[in-house]
């Protein structure tokens, strides 16, 4: 019994050799096309199921790719700490409880400003202006319609058909009819959007949103000489604020608009004034949606953003675009040398222009409701002015508005 049993073992060991040398061949074959970091590394074997797998050990993989592992594991915890967050935040507002606002530290509004978003917003700015094809343009539009909740009953030109690229739509005008400019208040909203904070300057720190605020020079930049102001100075005082009340009695008012997606991209003079200078600060184009804005300190003054000085009846008056991701473009229609967002001026600086020459001693007049400029995509509008304090809003913080209806009167 033994000598049969024998020879069907040396018969097996025959059959399998055949197989057993092939696997080896084709493993070494694999193990080739492997870098030489990994054929180097020390492998250890297995039997399941009669094959025979070889896997290197787990800790000496890891530290073949560390930077990817953090990469993945800490972005992704982060912002699933970022939406927890505010998950409990709304919960919290729900319940009627003030929740004090947590600002980004220095860390991560370095982190932010790092991402090329200049670059990004240009890049946009070159897909927005490419022709779209007839047939295309319906289907793109109507998703952005649905998706921002536009009402193009309001648009002057209601066929899709007739814009040729995504920057026409984000510009598109309304009928007359649609914004009628109020009368009776002295200062109208310049544009539609959200009011994310107003009230008086109490001192050189403005609030943005409620609890995080930014520095008045800061934003505006450093005053212009006295000889070229049209008024003076009511008092010379150090306080920055009180640079720019002109007359005895006056005080300093705010207003944020923020103007979201979906939003008339066009802004308007807010009151009868005369503008006499501009200063354009570039800048990194962060987003300024209210999320971004309670959470980065002085937001506004880390953007691009164009000021316009001047003044009306009450003595200082100005207005300024705010700059954000994708909105890079910022358009005065009266000035023709005005270029934001352009690879030729640096973060950090700004540059100057007056509108006052030998020629026109009085700037450009602007009229309530007249045409100002334009955002190709939205962002926001500051306006800072000088008023008796009698002045009172007619706002409340958190409300839409649209242009054409009052901000405030005396």
């Amino acid at each position: 019994m033994a000598a049969p049993v024998g020879q069907r073992y040396l018969r097996l060991l025959r059959e399998v050799a055949p197989w057993r040398s092939s696997l080896h061949h084709r493993e070494n074959t694999a193990l080739s096309h492997f870098p030489q970091p990994l054929r180097k590394l020390p492998l250890r074997a297995f039997s399941k199921n009669a094959r025979q797998v070889h896997t290197a050990p787990a800790r000496t993989l890891f530290r073949l790719r560390p930077l990817p592992f953090l990469v993945l594991t800490g972005g992704g915890g982060y912002a699933g700490y970022r939406q927890y967050e505010k998950y409990r935040e709304r919960e919290l507002e729900k319940l009627g409880l003030e929740i004090p606002p947590k600002l980004a530290g220095h860390w991560e509004v370095a982190l932010y400003k790092s991402v090329p978003t200049r670059l990004l917003s240009r890049a946009w700015g070159r897909l927005n202006q490419v022709e779209l094809p007839h047939w295309l343009r319906r289907p793109v539009y109507s998703l952005y319609i649905w998706t921002f909740g536009v009402n193009m009953k309001e648009a002057a030109v209601e066929d899709l058909h007739h814009y040729r690229n995504l920057s026409e739509f984000f510009r598109r005008k309304l009928k007359p009819q649609a914004r009628p400019v109020c009368g009776v208040h002295s200062v109208i909203s310049p544009s539609d959007g959200k009011i994310l904070n107003f009230g008086q300057v109490k001192n050189s720190e403005v609030e943005q949103v409620k609890g995080v605020t930014y520095s008045l020079e800061s934003f505006l930049g450093p005053r212009a000489s006295v000889e070229d102001l049209p008024f003076p100075p009511a008092a010379s005082c150090s306080s920055f604020r009180s640079q720019l009340v002109t007359r005895e009695g006056n005080e300093l008012y705010h207003c944020v608009i923020y103007l979201a997606p979906g939003d008339y991209h066009c802004f308007h003079s807010p009151t009868d004034w005369t503008v006499s200078h501009r200063r354009h600060f570039p800048g990194s184009l962060m987003s300024v949606n209210p999320g971004m804005a309670r959470w980065i300190k002085e937001l506004f003054c880390h953007n691009e953003r164009v000021v316009l000085t001047g003044d009306w009846k009450h003595g200082f008056f100005s207005l300024t675009a705010v700059g954000a991701t994708n909105v890079g473009s910022i358009r005065i229609y009266f000035d023709r040398d005005l270029h934001t967002n352009s690879p030729r001026y640096s973060k950090g600086s700004y540059n100057d222009f007056s509108f006052v020459t030998q020629a026109n001693r009085e700037g450009i007049p602007m009229r309530k409701g007249e045409h100002l400029g334009e955002f190709n995509l939205g962002s926001t509008i500051v306006l800072i002015f000088e008023a008796p304090k009698d002045f009172d809003f007619k706002l409340k913080a958190g409300q839409k508005i649209r242009f054409g209806e009052a901000l405030g009167s005396l």
